[in-house]
């Protein structure tokens, strides 16, 4: 009797251990279960671009989602080793930018076909693990561009970009459309620095751009705000939003938000149904990958007709009545 006595308190003793350990299981899985991301940048973390998806990772980071680590100011040079490092290293998923990358970033997705790849690229996708992306907001930077237009006194708007590459191209060319829409006597002066970083370059470009008696400058690079504020004009600003460092000078932007294109990424990794796919789509208004920035600071100086066009052609967009064309031409200057 006593033996059994025993012996029942021992399963029991058992069946409680199995229990709390079973109890346990759960949680110990989620841990396990974090999706391990790296990004790799070739510029700062404050870069507009960048400063997207690091913010966008960081925020499924903070959600205990995934385990992040991350590179900033890698070089070309170094891309494809740092990829590999990283690769190597068990990440489930990389995120970057093949722009100036693109065959070495290709083969290292070829040379590791278990690792999920998501990278800003000008090209298609590469199966079976390669997908792209990049900021598909050319509908807000239309909608910044009817505000540019309703704002300039000198029908001379001066725009300064990076590099003519179809990305910024097609956004200057929306922006430059959403302009000519409420102001059909606006020209324009364009100018690229060839550098995604370099703020003094960008603001050098600008102060010719005012001087030529330009009053509203589109930056899309950073600078350009620096010079229209020194300089008493107004700018438009591209994928972040300035106006609490400028709140005379930025009057609208146009904003990209990463997160539906990382949460998708993560998701399809996560179940393990990631397939090569441009993710572009995914940075469109419809999908909440981009907007317009509240105008805040200039809610009451910008026209009210200007407010009203602008608020009925966002209607359209988000209702599918409206597509803002996609222009990858390099855009030229008009202003004579």
């Amino acid at each position: 009797m006593t033996s059994r006595r025993i012996f029942t308190g021992h399963l029991f003793s058992t069946s409680l251990a199995l229990s709390a350990m079973i109890g346990l299981a759960p949680g110990a899985a989620m841990a396990q279960a974090k999706t391990k991301v790296a990004a790799i940048y070739t510029v700062p973390y404050e870069q507009q671009w960048v400063s997207r998806i690091h913010k966008a990772l960081k925020a499924a980071e903070a959600r205990g989602e995934i385990e992040y680590k991350s590179s900033e100011n890698v070089t070309n040079a170094d891309y494809e080793r740092v990829m590999r490092e990283y690769a190597t290293g068990g990440n489930q998923l990389i995120v970057g930018e093949a722009f100036a990358v693109e065959a070495a970033a290709r083969k290292v997705a070829k040379d590791f076909p278990k690792t999920s790849f998501l990278l800003g690229s000008s090209g298609k996708p590469q199966a079976p693990n390669f997908s792209v992306f990049d900021n598909y907001i050319q509908e807000p930077a239309y909608l910044s561009g009817m505000v540019a237009g309703g704002m300039t006194k000198s029908n001379k708007i001066g725009m300064v970009g990076g590099f003519p590459i179809p990305e910024v191209n097609r956004l200057m060319h929306a922006f430059m459309a959403g302009a000519k829409e409420v102001n059909p006597k606006v020209e324009f002066t364009i100018s690229f620095i060839n550098s995604w970083f370099d703020p003094p370059k960008a603001k050098e470009a600008t102060f010719a751009m005012i001087d030529k008696g330009a009053d509203v400058l589109y930056a899309e690079r950073f600078g350009v705000s620096d010079a229209a504020k020194e300089k008493g004009k107004l700018a438009i600003g591209n994928v972040i939003n300035t106006q609490d460092k400028y709140p005379d000078t930025v009057v609208a932007s146009a904003l990209w938000h990463m997160e539906p294109s990382i949460d998708r990424a993560l998701k399809l990794v996560k179940e393990g149904k990631f397939t090569p796919e441009d993710y572009g789509p995914y940075s469109m208004m419809k999908h909440k990958g981009s907007e317009l920035a509240p105008l805040g600071t200039f809610e009451k100086k910008v026209p009210a007709d200007i407010v009203a066009k602008v608020k009925a052609k966002e209607a359209d967009i988000l209702a599918g009545k409206f597509s803002v064309k996609v222009d990858d031409s390099q855009p030229k200057s008009t202003a004579k």
